[in-house]
C-alpha cells in the first residue's frame, strides 16, 4: 500500500535548512547558474539518501491526522540556457561567477542594460567642465549625473553655475521708430499749414501782399482732408483777436506785427511769411485752439470775407455773448488796481518781465551782428570792384590773372556773408521775435484773468446792494409783498452771477497754469531747434569760405602753369548795366579806359 504522505518525500538535509537555503538564496540574489547548480546537487543527494530513508519511515509510526500538515514552499529554478536572448541575465563568464561568489554578502546589483547600436547620439553645445570625468555611453545634455558627481567627490552640494550667455549683436536692420504720444495726443486730429505763395495785388494805394494757406488735416470736421485759400496779413489779424475773445485765459500764438516802412521788400515778405506760418500750425496744434469755429472759418471759407461780415450781423456782439464774461460785464475793466494774492502768479508775472528784456537785449544784438554780416558784404564786394580794377590796369598775365581770381572769390564771400545774415534772421532771429510777442500774448491772459477777477467782485457788490434792499423791505413788514417777491428775485440771480464769475476766475487759473506749463515746454523746444539750426548754418558757412580759399591758395601753388587763372575774353552784348557797387566800379573803369 502506497504511503499516503509520499508527496513530501523526506531527504537528507533537514527542512529547516533547505528552507534556509532558499531564503539565503533569494536574499543573495545570486545567478541562476548558482541556484541551478545547487539545485541539481540537492537532487542527487536526495536520490541517494532515498533508500536509506525509506527503511526508516517504514518502521516509523504513522503520523496522526489531526496533526497539522506543513506546506514547503519550493524556490524558483532558473537554468542557464545557450543562445539565451536576454542578455546579461544568461550564463555569465567564470570571472563573472567568481565575483558574485565573492560579492554574495553584498547587496544585489541591478542589471546593466546593453547599448545598442542605433542609439543615436545626443548633441549639446555645452562643452565639458575641465577636470570632469566622462560618462561612458552617449553624452548628457541634461547633466542629470552632477549631483552623484558632487555626491561622489564628499564635497557639499553645489549649485551648477549657468551656462554662458551670448551677448545680443546690433540688429543690421535699420528700423525707424516714431517717438511715443499718449493715447489723447494719437487721438488728436493733425495739421499740417503752409503758408506760400507771397504776390503783391492792389493798385498804388490799396496794395497788399497776398499769401497761399494751404492746409493738411486728418479732422473730419472739415470738407475735404486738403484745400487752399487766400489770405492777407488783415485776417490773420482777425483770427488773432477773434480767438482771444473766445478762448479766455488761453495763450494764443499772435501774428508779427505790422511795418510801414520796406513791407514790400523780399527780406521783409520772406520773415513775415515764415511767422505766420508757425503761427497757424501752433494754433492748430493747440488742443483748445483747434475745436474753435473761427478756425475752421479762417482755414475754409472761399468767400472768407462774405463769411466774416455775415457771421458779425448774426452775432453783433462778437466776442463778448459767446461766454459767460459777456454777461459779467466782461469788456469793462475795472476802476480798482489788481492786487495779485497767488504767490505762483505773482512770481511768473516777474519772471515774464524779465524774460521779456532779456530777449529784447537780446534781438537788438541780433539785428546788429546781422546788419555787421551785411556791411562785410558791401565791404567785399567794394574790395572785389577794387581788386578787379587793379588787375584791368596790369599788363603782367601772372599777376593780373590772380588778381581778377581773387576779384572773383570776394564776391564769391559777400553772397555768403548776405545769405548767412538772411538765415540768421530766419533761423534764430524769428524765434526771439515770436516770443517776445508770446510774451504780450500771455500778458494779455493775464489782464483777462485780471478782469474776471474784478467781474466776480463787482458781482459780489451788487449781491451786498441786492441783499440790503431785501433787508429793508424785510423790516417794512408785508405792506410791498409784491416788490420783495421782485427784490427776492433780483438776490437770487445776483448770487447765481457770483457763483459764476466766482467759477470763471478759478478755471482760468488753472486754465492759465497749464498755458503756461505749455508754454514753458515749447520755449526750451524752439530756443533748442533754433540754436542748433544757427549753429549749424554757421558752420556751413565757414566750412564753403574755407573750401574757397583752399582752392584759391592750390591756385596760386600751380605757378608753371599759365592757364590756372585764363579767362576766356568776354563777349558784349547789350545788357543793361546793374546797379550795385561792382558794376558802378567796372563802369568807371571802362570810362576811364576810353
Amino acid at each position: 500500500m502506497e504511503d499516503p504522505w509520499a508527496d513530501s518525500a523526506p531527504s537528507s538535509q533537514p527542512l529547516g535548512s533547505s528552507q534556509q537555503s532558499a531564503d539565503d538564496d533569494a536574499t543573495t540574489g545570486l545567478p541562476s547558474t548558482t541556484t541551478s547548480t545547487a539545485a541539481t546537487t540537492s537532487g542527487t543527494g536526495s536520490s541517494a539518501a532515498g533508500p536509506s530513508a525509506a527503511p526508516s519511515s517504514s518502521s516509523s509510526t504513522r503520523p496522526s491526522r489531526i496533526t497539522p500538515r506543513r506546506i514547503v514552499a519550493q524556490p524558483t529554478r532558473l537554468e542557464a540556457v545557450e543562445d539565451d536572448p536576454l542578455g546579461p541575465l544568461g550564463a555569465p563568464t567564470p570571472a563573472a561567477a567568481s565575483d558574485a561568489a565573492s560579492v554574495s554578502d553584498g547587496p544585489p546589483v541591478p542589471p546593466l542594460k546593453e547599448p545598442s547600436s542605433h542609439t543615436l547620439p545626443l548633441r549639446t553645445t555645452m562643452p565639458p567642465a575641465p577636470g570632469r570625468k566622462q560618462r561612458a555611453g552617449p553624452p548628457d545634455p541634461h547633466r542629470i549625473d552632477d549631483d552623484e558627481d558632487d555626491e561622489e567627490g564628499g564635497g557639499l552640494r553645489r549649485a551648477r553655475p549657468p551656462p554662458p550667455v551670448q551677448p545680443a549683436l546690433p540688429s543690421p536692420v535699420q528700423t525707424t521708430t516714431h517717438p511715443s504720444v499718449s493715447v489723447e495726443q494719437a487721438a488728436r486730429p493733425s495739421f499740417h499749414i503752409t503758408v506760400g505763395d507771397p504776390c503783391k495785388v492792389g493798385d498804388l494805394t490799396s496794395s497788399h501782399i497776398v499769401y497761399s494757406v494751404r492746409t493738411k488735416t486728418t479732422s473730419k470736421a472739415y470738407k475735404q482732408p486738403e484745400f487752399e485759400v487766400r489770405r492777407r496779413y488783415r485776417d490773420f489779424l482777425w483770427l488773432y483777436n477773434t480767438l482771444h475773445a473766445n478762448n479766455p485765459g488761453v495763450v494764443v500764438p499772435p501774428p508779427p506785427e505790422k511795418q510801414a516802412v520796406g513791407r514790400f521788400e523780399s527780406n521783409f515778405v520772406e520773415s513775415r511769411r515764415a511767422a505766420l506760418e508757425k503761427m497757424l500750425n501752433k494754433i492748430a496744434a493747440h488742443p483748445t485752439l483747434q475745436l474753435d469755429a473761427d478756425l475752421k472759418l479762417f482755414l475754409e471759407s472761399e468767400a472768407f470775407n462774405v463769411d466774416i461780415k455775415h457771421k458779425e450781423r448774426k452775432e453783433p456782439n462778437l466776442g463778448e455773448s459767446k461766454s459767460v464774461l459777456g454777461s459779467l460785464g466782461f469788456g469793462v475793466s475795472g476802476g480798482n488796481k489788481f492786487v495779485e494774492h497767488d504767490d505762483w502768479f505773482h512770481d511768473r508775472r516777474v519772471y515774464l518781465d524779465a524774460l521779456e528784456n532779456q530777449l529784447k537785449t537780446l534781438y537788438k544784438a541780433m539785428e546788429s551782428m546781422v546788419a555787421q554780416r551785411k556791411a562785410m558784404a558791401e565791404a567785399a564786394a567794394d574790395f572785389s570792384a577794387s581788386l578787379h580794377a587793379l588787375s584791368t590796369v596790369e599788363l603782367s598775365p601772372t599777376l593780373s590773372g590772380p588778381l581778377d581770381a581773387l576779384s572773383e572769390l570776394q564776391l564769391t564771400i559777400r553772397d555768403v556773408y548776405e545769405r548767412q545774415a538772411q538765415q540768421d534772421i530766419l533761423t534764430f532771429g524769428i524765434i526771439i521775435d515770436e516770443y517776445i510777442r508770446l510774451i504780450g500774448s500771455v500778458k494779455q491772459a493775464f489782464q483777462q484773468r485780471q478782469k474776471a477777477f474784478h467781474s466776480w467782485h463787482a458781482a459780489e457788490s451788487e449781491l451786498a446792494k441786492r441783499k440790503a434792499a431785501q433787508d429793508k423791505l424785510l423790516r417794512q413788514g408785508r405792506s410791498q409783498q409784491d416788490r420783495l417777491n421782485q427784490v427776492n428775485a433780483e438776490v437770487m440771480d445776483a448770487e447765481r452771477k457770483v457763483h459764476q464769475a466766482r467759477l470763471l476766475f478759478e478755471d482760468m487759473g488753472r486754465l492759465m497754469r497749464a498755458e503756461l506749463d505749455r508754454f514753458e515746454r515749447e520755449k526750451v523746444e524752439d530756443f533748442k531747434s533754433g540754436v542748433e539750426t544757427f549753429l549749424e548754418s554757421a558752420v556751413e558757412a565757414q566750412k564753403e569760405l574755407i573750401e574757397k580759399w583752399e582752392t584759391f591758395l592750390m591756385q596760386l601753388d600751380a605757378e608753371d602753369d599759365e592757364t590756372v587763372f585764363y579767362r576766356p575774353p568776354v563777349v558784349q552784348t547789350n545788357k543793361p548795366a546793374g546797379n550795385t557797387a561792382v558794376d558802378r566800379a567796372r563802369a568807371t573803369i571802362h570810362e576811364d579806359s576810353d
